[in-house]
């Protein structure tokens, strides 16, 4: 089995956690919204992971042995909140009920800890994962470890590759240390140069490589006032480096075989759930089957199973609850339904359904109305039968979604708790999870399904009325509910793979990668393992002579940024690299595409989650195929295996052009925007010349780089910081373009504090089609938690606007093809952009009708406009 470590930084983690979520307390009056969050986080890792090794570093103490280096490094820092500090007992007590190994080292950090540990696992041939919100662990990652790092407090990770990381900044995971010597880090109060940010930093070690090579060469570098910083700064950079850079060789005690982790058991992180007041989590866990509750427990519910599936069992309205016990209903089977209605309450099993043909009938006649949870999934799982599910009418799980889309769930126990509902069993605690889960004999499933079709019965009402309430219940019956079936739709045909051009990518890569191996056992004069460190380092570092890092117990390092170093003293150190990077392109990608097609089909039929985003958006998964790479050119390339399914069709792909900026001229109505927009004129060039006070012909291209950043800045909520990191500008003149922009555009400057206000007064935001976010933490006390809360005030008007108007396009669209008796077919939507496959003899009508659907599918005070193109594959069709 292969080996995974997650390395956790606990102190970190926890301060996060504090910070982004409202102060809670327990019955007991203590602070538990950093124990909380810390959970939530262990429960996504361990789900998500599977770590087979797991360990949680702390820090011991303020001193390290970085303050002999400098007295006052870490120095400025707040004192703990005294909120937080009581909750890390806590924090101690949850990782060891969870059986998960803690550990802190006198003298030294967290960072520490888990960089000596992580060079370990990868000499041992570990995959790993570090968890921290702290950046200076990105300089850890390599081919073996990646290290996720914690954005909007925890509920979202930045995963920091090699790759992502030449991406982001155009370094070497290696070279983080450098900039940080360069630039400093003021959350540890590492000087750095003054005066120098982040992207001179990266500029000059794009040129010089390193730190140490740059100060050697400090008359190269352009600017006398650049030079002279860096000559008066020379010794406080070193040393800032060194302060940044972690050590992989502290004496930690710890060994790799100790922190196996061997699970956990269910009673003793009850116990601190219910000590903590934890109720939810508790119901994850299924606590309540623990304490011994059984089906008597609940309020008695009569039901039949029918011997014979007859039209007597259905009437004109039903609740109709489809069970798919995995979650990918593309591969599963339905494993029995619920159905209450006037005539009683019955659980029909698959079997006897897809025998009979009065189901059959009753399931596809649209005048016999259901009320369902999730439309999507039922129809496409019973679609798989042969079976249409027409008539939903009301989709429990979507109408849920949008009353509050910060509590969707997929478990429908806890959807139907959330509005009253309280007869009904989660799925946890009925089937069991992991190796335990399994379905019962049929009468206690049967129970278990009637009482899902009894809560869709009896929520039905409360939740049309909460929706006509918010003035919601447009969005649900004409947005919402319509869109699934057109998803269902789409989900079910899928997108075709040239299953051949993958194999032959496949063996390309191959090929590449066999002469590649040729040419480093050329060079090493021996074959290896050359995915063995241990080997590795030693025909680099003994019999080729190498300049090497240290080398520890295991062995030499041989990550990407040591090799990196090294690239310009052996031909073998390009080779490796180059092996590596198309190896993971391999295994990633298109070996990954080839493992999720349907062999029947050759299709992938990727699943769109409807209900998940709090704006709106929808999400793809199995495979995420709105994750595509498509920055490198290799990555692009997989986009030509995507293909017609018929011979003679085409990939037709079309997009919003600036969709969110038109959004947000249209509700913020200012005049010289609107204005912009309406006479087709280049937005940025146009901010460009408001923002800088000169003409059309004077802006320069670093103008219009300038005026771009704040346009799509603004559209989130961007700050003077956001906008100096992105432009390599301080955080004064960012404040300042900021200033001069919202003069120009003095109605999106109103739109942004009015949206703010309205968010304090109401609690939430609401897009074009009243789709709602409530932002409770708009009045935290907590500075950090407050402005986050208004920069998602300002934008979830307008990105959930712009997810609702393609929304509305996809109904359109999915009505036209009908009407317009098209053979065309929708397949994907990925963000802002529609693909279609049709025949070649409709693409003349296509050039005509989708434009004109998807540019009138609302109405705005500026024009949508929308660009098209096609091709024989995706790739083709950009």
């Amino acid at each position: 089995m292969k080996k995974k470590l997650v390395l956790i930084d606990g102190n970190s983690i926890a301060y996060r956690a504090f910070f982004a979520l409202p102060l809670l307390n327990n019955d007991k009056g203590v602070h538990t919204n950093a124990v909380y969050g810390f959970t939530m986080m262990l429960m996504r890792i361990m789900e998500e992971e599977k770590p087979t090794h797991m360990l949680v570093a702390f820090d011991a103490g303020k001193t390290t042995f970085r303050h002999k280096t400098f007295s006052e490094y870490k120095g400025g820092r707040q004192k703990t909140p005294p909120e937080l500090s009581e909750q890390f007992p806590f924090i101690r007590e949850l990782l060891n009920a969870y059986g998960i190994p803690q550990y802190e080292l006198e003298n030294y950090e967290a960072d520490d800890i888990i960089g000596t540990l992580s060079l370990l696992a990868e000499q041992e041939g570990f995959e790993t994962r570090v968890i921290s919100g702290d950046k200076d662990l990105t300089q850890l990652s390599s081919d073996k470890t990646t290290v996720n790092i914690t954005r909007k407090g925890i509920s979202e990770i930045e995963e920091y590759t090699p790759d992502h990381i030449k991406e982001k900044y155009g370094l070497t995971p290696g070279r983080i240390i450098d900039m940080k010597g360069l630039m400093g880090d003021a959350s540890d109060n590492i000087p750095g140069v003054p005066g120098v940010g982040e992207k001179t930093a990266v500029k000059l070690l794009k040129e010089f490589n390193t730190l140490e090579n740059l100060l050697d060469s400090i008359d190269q570098v352009s600017g006398k006032k650049l030079q002279e910083k860096l000559q008066e700064f020379k010794e406080q950079a070193l040393m800032s480096k060194e302060l940044a850079t972690i050590t992989r060789e502290a004496p930690v005690e710890i060994s790799l075989p100790e922190i196996e982790y061997k699970g956990y058991e269910r009673e003793n992180v009850l116990k601190i759930f219910k000590e903590l007041n934890f109720n939810s989590l508790l119901d994850k866990l299924g606590a309540g089957e623990e304490e011994g509750i059984q089906e008597a427990e609940f309020e008695e519910i009569s039901f039949e199973i029918p011997d014979e599936i007859t039209d007597g069992l259905f009437a004109d309205e039903n609740a109709f609850y489809v069970e798919i016990l995995d979650d990918n209903y593309h591969y599963a089977d339905i494993i029995g339904f619920g159905l209450v209605n006037e005539k009683g309450n019955f659980f029909i099993s698959p079997e006897k359904a897809y025998q009979s043909k009065a189901f059959k009938k009753w399931a596809e006649d649209e005048t016999k109305k259901k009320t369902v949870y999730d439309a999507k999934a039922s129809e496409v799982a019973l679609r798989h039968r042969g079976i249409h599910l027409r008539g939903a009418d009301f989709d429990l799980l979507l109408a849920s979604y949008i009353i509050n889309p910060s509590e969707s769930s997929e478990d429908a126990a806890a959807v139907a708790k959330q509005h009253g509902f309280t007869n009904l069993q989660s799925d946890a605690s009925f089937y069991g999870k992991g190796a335990k889960r399994s379905v019962p004999e049929e009468h206690k499933l049967a129970e278990h399904l009637v009482r899902k079709a009894a809560a869709l019965d009896a929520l039905r009402e409360k939740l049309e009325a909460e929706l006509k309430s918010n003035h919601q219940y447009e969005l649900f019956t004409e947005l919402e509910m319509p869109l699934s079936l057109v998803l269902a739709d789409m989900e079910f045909q899928g997108v075709k793979l040239d299953l051949a051009r993958l194999k032959k990518m496949e063996e390309e890569i191959s090929e590449q990668l066999m002469q590649i191996e040729t040419r480093i056992y050329d060079y090493s004069g021996e074959s290896f393992n050359i995915n063995s460190p241990k080997q590795l380092g030693v025909i680099l570092f003994e019999k080729l002579g190498l300049p090497a890092a240290k080398k520890t117990k295991t062995g030499y390092s041989t990550s990407a940024d040591v090799l990196e170093k090294l690239e310009a003293k052996h031909p073998i150190i390009k080779e490796i690299l180059n092996y590596r990077q198309l190896g993971k392109l391999q295994s990633t990608y298109i070996e990954g595409l080839q493992k999720v097609v349907n062999p029947r089909t050759e299709k992938v039929h990727t699943r769109f989650n409807q209900a998940l985003t709090q704006t709106g958006r929808l999400s793809s998964t199995d495979p995420n195929l709105q994750n595509i790479p498509i920055r490198l050119e290799e990555g692009r390339k997989i986009r030509q295996a995507f293909v017609p399914s018929e011979e003679g069709w085409v990939i037709f792909a079309a997009d919003y052009s600036q969709i969110e900026l038109r959004v947000l001229a249209h509700i913020a109505g200012d005049e010289k925007l609107v204005e912009a927009f309406q006479e087709g004129l280049d937005i940025h060039t146009k901010t460009a010349m408001e923002v800088f006070h000169v003409g059309a012909d004077e802006v320069t291209s670093n103008m219009r780089r300038h005026a771009k950043a704040v346009n799509f800045g603004i559209v989130y909520g961007i700050s003077d910081y956001g906008l100096s990191q992105s432009l390599g500008i301080t955080r004064k003149e960012a404040g300042q373009f900021i200033d001069r922009y919202l003069e120009s555009y003095p109605g999106v400057k109103e739109y942004m504090e009015d949206i703010v206000k309205d968010a304090k007064q109401k609690g939430y935001v609401s897009t074009l089609l009243q789709r709602r976010r409530y932002i409770p933490e708009i009045t935290s006390r907590n500075f950090n938690l407050r402005s986050f809360a208004e920069r998602t005030a300002m934008n979830t008007p307008i990105q959930g606007s712009a997810a609702d108007i393609i929304k509305k396009a996809m109904i359109e669209m999915a009505d036209r093809l009908k009407v317009e008796g098209l053979r065309a077919r929708l397949l994907l939507q990925v963000h802002d952009e529609l693909i279609f496959e049709a025949p070649e003899d409709e693409i003349q009508k296509l050039e005509k009708l989708v434009p004109e659907v998807m540019e009138h599918a609302v109405e705005l005070k500026v024009p949508l406009v929308v660009d098209y193109s096609y091709g024989p594959t995706w790739f083709d069709a950009k």
